[in-house]
């Protein structure tokens, strides 16, 4: 009888129902004919009994308590039913909480009314309440968002979770701390499971960070090709130095990296923001796979990036017109700092029919692209602040002709120097080819406007050109070694723009570079390792192919045919090395905008297969050591104070984590528990 009356009553009498905790009369006339479930979540845990003749109460199935429900025509409403379950004060449910759907409710964690009611779906499955998971999550969005550790000792955090889940125990900043280095060791094992299955050489760049306590902290990103020849960038440590102006400083935290990961032997080439010393680039050579150090001149250490150098030269351009810059920048203020005074702006901008789509925005100084940016909205739109005091009187800063005169100057300098910069910001990983062109051709322009008959021009480009001339000095042969490896270009465009740059010397610079490129080639030659099986693990790595059991695929994979292997390197030791003449020899491949150099190289593996490798080395090279957000900043990277103040393993963690989590990881969901 009660399991009747829990799903549907017929009763033809007025009945009063429950709507959002009012009661509505149903009369025989406005009764529906269909029968209606009752929706309520309360009559899981409730059943209808009929005690009397018109009198019914609701029984908890669960501590068997009763209820009142309906006397007559009232009906008592589901509220105290409800209040019953979701404030725990039924017995059976306090005993057993993980089956209580229902959150407990406190009044004094905020709100006047009970909760309302909720439907319940087989699309959202009931999820139980997870501690170890809520941290796991926790030490994750810290890492994500650069919160600091402390927060969750905040008195506002601890209020907002406690009202969001109370069943949540609150946890100590040795525990998130805890919670964080295990987030980090998981994605770190899953990175090094990544990277044993690397075939190629590994590229490192040095970002060294100062802090208020004078210690350095050594940025070490690793630059590498997978085995389907795709570029990949991972920073692998964050290393302090205690004395980051040492010869020893960089040395010991490469040094550091290469064995925390294992890398020894297979460190390609080394790239930094620092200038370093003869004795710190003498600590350096060591590390790297080719013990040479006369190989490309000892261009695989590369010791100053191109953000850098470019970054510098803005420094030149914005402290030769930093008169007429402060002057713009007080007019683009007096627009930008005023509601009324950026109406009459672009009332004048309109009046004036000025076609410029730019907006103006005050410059951030430490950073020069910002400065470049405010340079020529405000250059474009000089008209309207020539005529803004007929409009707004009290406006008396207009520059005049000869400051936007002087300001587009200093615009025609820091264009080219932005775009290439920004070729930096992106996430396509720039290689080397794409630096060649900008390098020559910025050295190629300010050797043409050094002759100008402006002092101020001149002037300018000299000083930009031998800082851009140094850079081409000490890079240009890797830089050129990359564009001989793109088969649209090869030592054509390095004749042609060695032709610009050099004019008649231009013949003995060409065979530096032929030279170079053949000389490491031989190095690649000299490699002991047999080159096919190589490729042949790679395929399978990355396709997981099932083993041909085939009578031909056995005999191509063993039988005795490794000493064939070794016969043919030892007979046609010759023929490898023509092997880059060969590829010299043909003809160039027609230029397209979107061109995958690495996946050429990937298709034309077994045809090149000595060639193919060092392509995918020098490919891999990065011109920058500069993250892609501290491109344009123009000063030293400086580590804040409340990440100072945590030890450098915590630093570490927190600082790799959150790049490893950008690009996702393969590791299992398993969590590791470490607690300090």
């Amino acid at each position: 009888m009660a399991e009747n009356t829990e799903i549907v009553e017929m009763e033809t009498t007025p009945v009063a129902v429950e709507n959002n905790n009012e009661l509505a009369l149903i009369t025989p006339e406005t009764q529906p004919n269909k029968r209606r479930k009752k929706k309520s979540m309360v009559w899981e845990y409730f059943t209808i009994e009929n005690v009397s003749a018109g009198c019914r109460r609701a029984c908890c199935k669960r501590c068997k308590q009763s209820f009142a429900y309906s006397t007559g025509s009232k009906v008592a409403g589901t509220s105290h039913l409800k209040r019953h379950i979701a404030k725990g004060t039924c017995p059976a449910l306090l005993r057993d909480p993980d089956n209580n759907q229902w959150t407990p409710y406190n009044s004094k964690m905020g709100g006047s009314e009970p909760p309302k009611r909720r439907y319940r779906s087989p699309s959202s499955p009931y999820i139980p309440f997870d501690q170890d998971r809520c941290r796991h999550e926790i030490a994750r969005m810290i890492i994500m968002h650069d919160y600091p550790l402390h927060m969750v000792e905040h008195p506002g955090f601890i209020a907002f979770v406690q009202n969001l889940q109370p069943r949540f125990d609150k946890v100590s900043f040795n525990t998130v701390q805890g919670d964080c280095v295990a987030t980090y060791l998981r994605e770190k094992q899953s990175l090094m499971k990544f990277i044993e299955g690397i075939s190629g050489r590994f590229c490192l760049t040095l970002d060294m960070w100062t802090s208020n306590q004078t210690l350095g902290y050594v940025f070490i990103t690793g630059h590498f090709t997978d085995s389907d020849w795709k570029l990949h960038r991972r920073l692998l440590n964050v290393i302090m130095e205690p004395y980051p102006d040492s010869d020893s400083a960089l040395s010991h935290a490469v040094a550091a990296c290469l064995s925390d990961w294992s890398l020894e032997g297979k460190l390609f080439s080394l790239t930094f923001n620092r200038p370093q010393s003869e004795a710190g680039l003498e600590n350096l050579r060591p590390l790297l796979c080719i013990k040479n150090p006369l190989t490309l001149n000892g261009q695989l250490l590369i010791g100053n990036c191109i953000a850098c150098t470019l970054g510098s030269m803005a420094k030149d351009v914005l402290g030769a017109g930093q008169e007429i810059i402060k002057k713009i920048r007080d007019s683009v203020k007096y627009v930008k700092t005023s509601e009324s005074h950026d109406d009459k702006f672009v009332q004048v901008k309109n009046q004036l029919q000025v076609p410029s789509e730019k907006s103006l925005s005050i410059d951030n100084q430490t950073q020069w692209n910002t400065t470049y940016q405010m340079l020529a909205a405000a250059s474009e739109l000089k008209e309207v602040f020539n005529c803004l005091d007929t409009s707004d009187p009290d406006y008396k800063l207009a520059p005049s002709m000869e400051d936007w005169k002087l300001a587009e100057t200093l615009c025609i300098f820091l264009k080219p120097l932005f775009d290439a910069a920004s070729l930096l910001t992106t996430n396509n990983n720039p290689t080397a080819i794409t630096f060649f062109h900008e390098a020559w051709k910025i050295h190629a322009d300010l050797g043409r406007l050094s002759t100008n008959e402006d002092p101020f021009i001149s002037n300018l480009a000299k000083s930009m050109q031998e800082k851009v001339g140094k850079y081409w000095k000490d890079c240009s042969l890797v830089l050129a070694i990359a564009v001989v490896m793109d088969p649209r270009f090869k030592m054509k465009l390095v004749e042609f723009s060695f032709t610009k740059i050099y004019g008649e010397d231009a013949p003995t610079h060409i065979k530096i570079v032929d030279d170079g490129i053949h000389e490491l080639f031989l190095e690649y030659v000299a490699l002991p390792l047999p080159l096919t099986p190589t490729y042949a693990d790679e395929g399978n790595a990355g396709n997981n192919a099932k083993t041909d059991e085939s009578h031909q695929g056995n005999l191509l994979s063993d039988h005795g045919l490794t000493d064939f292997d070794v016969y043919i390197m030892e007979t046609t030791s010759q023929q490898m090395k023509s092997e880059l003449d060969q590829y010299l020899e043909e003809s160039l491949l027609p230029r397209v905008q979107e061109f995958d150099v690495l996946g050429w190289w990937k298709l034309n593996k077994m045809k090149y297969p000595t060639l193919s490798k060092m392509a995918r080395d020098i490919l891999s090279i990065p011109v920058s050591a500069a993250a892609p957000d501290s491109v344009f900043d123009i000063s030293d990277k400086r580590l804040d104070e409340y990440r100072s103040s945590l030890r450098p393993e915590t630093v570490e963690a927190l600082i790799c984590a959150k790049d490893w989590l950008h690009y996702g990881s393969e590791a299992s969901n398993a969590l590791v528990k470490m607690e300090f």
